[in-house]
């Protein structure tokens, strides 16, 4: 049965968030929406257009908030995404940040472009521009790339000035590919805790994009858009005067790795965006003394992170600890652990692959069911 089905007679119900299957994906309305605001008006003060990234939520309700809220589009890290979110009305201002290079891949993205508006696209060979550039060719239609710029971890992008210019030369001969500018997105440097130093390290990978920027502006190729940034580094890039919108992702959830880092450097010790993405869990085992096991293990939260903070229904302090697929145990550090049939609430570990475990989100206002969105790109990993 889908959650949605489980579920729908639940919302609008006082106190109806208690009475949901676990596990279940639940979002704040509330801190989700002052995240979006707070986002928006940041970039609206520095003269940044953004282009939050789908990957995050993968969800046409949300990117609808973030469009309403100013932005200018959506970044999708799959064409899958992109499709889903396309089939969902997001038709306007989708960039793919991933190279798309298989033959069907190809086929599905020129397909998508001729059922949107403004769709762009990065490359990173040559090779690849040739064939996108003639199957672009025909449909008549041109697509919208930009050159990526490997940032220093060697995961895609071109590798140098020169390697940026040859592919720019390379685009600049296909007919049916429009140039757009240049992608960097600076990911390691996202989760460096301390301003300071994360700043020095963005200012160094902030000189060498300025470098790729002139080779590119000196072969007639000045970069319109310079696509980049993230939740971790969005301040201190505004700053820099770098990029010309923001590629942030996670500030609509935030997850433990963010709200680490101190992202405004101005001593304050509270994050400008709140934590708004939880797990509900259930105590259906209360027979060991000390520990009480809740209903959520491996498959229902990402893993590469460390195990999820308790943050309601059991003691302050209270640990978590994975036992299993199914399974997670609750030890509190003092006092009773929660009774059988107990709901508990977990934070969410590394948010992108955990709400990629989910169908849905359930979204309350305090105890309240109030809406449920269909995490509309689950699985489009392709």
């Amino acid at each position: 049965m889908t959650d949605i089905a489980l579920h729908a007679a639940l919302v609008g119900q006082p106190g109806s968030r208690d009475q949901l299957n676990t596990p279940v994906l639940v979002v704040d309305r509330a801190a989700l929406t002052a995240n979006i605001e707070t986002m928006a008006a940041f970039a609206a003060s520095r003269g940044l257009k953004l282009r939050p990234h789908a990957k995050t939520h993968k969800s046409a309700d949300i990117a609808r908030l973030q469009i309403a809220a100013g932005a200018a589009g959506l970044c999708c890290a799959k064409i899958g995404e992109a499709e889903a979110l396309a089939a969902e009305g997001i038709t306007s201002g989708l960039l793919i940040t991933s190279p798309v290079v298989s033959a069907p891949a190809v086929a599905r993205l020129i397909a998508l472009n001729l059922a949107t508006e403004g769709l762009k696209v990065v490359v990173d060979h040559p090779d690849n521009v040739a064939a996108l550039g003639a199957a672009a060719a025909k449909t008549g239609k041109p697509l919208e790339v930009l050159i990526d710029l490997d940032p220093g971890i060697h995961r895609t992008g071109v590798a140098s000035p020169d390697a940026a210019v040859a592919l720019l030369q390379a685009i600049q001969a296909q007919p049916s590919l429009s140039y757009q500018g240049l992608q960097c997105y600076c990911g390691v440097q996202q989760h460096i805790e301390a301003f300071d130093l994360r700043k020095t390290a963005l200012e160094d990978r902030g000189a060498y994009i300025r470098e790729v920027i002139d080779a590119l502006t000196a072969a007639g190729g000045a970069p319109a858009i310079v696509s980049g940034s993230g939740t971790g580094s969005h301040r201190i890039d505004a700053e820099l005067a770098i990029f010309t919108e923001l590629q942030v992702g996670s500030y609509v959830f935030m997850d433990d790795q963010y709200l680490a880092c101190d992202l405004a450097g101005d001593g304050a010790q509270a994050s400008p965006y709140q934590r708004s993405l939880f797990i509900d869990a259930r105590v259906v085992s209360a027979n060991s003394q000390g520990m009480v096991t809740v209903d959520a293990g491996f498959k229902a939260m990402s893993t590469d992170a460390q195990p999820p903070q308790v943050v309601a229904g059991a003691p302050e302090g209270s640990r978590y600890f994975f036992m299993g697929d199914e399974h997670g145990a609750l030890v509190p550090s003092s006092g009773s652990p929660p009774p059988l049939g107990a709901r508990v609430t977990l934070a969410a570990p590394h948010c992108d692959p955990t709400v990629n475990l989910y169908d849905a989100y359930h979204v309350v206002e305090g105890d309240t069911l109030a809406a449920i969105w269909p995490v509309t790109a689950r699985g489009r990993s392709r």
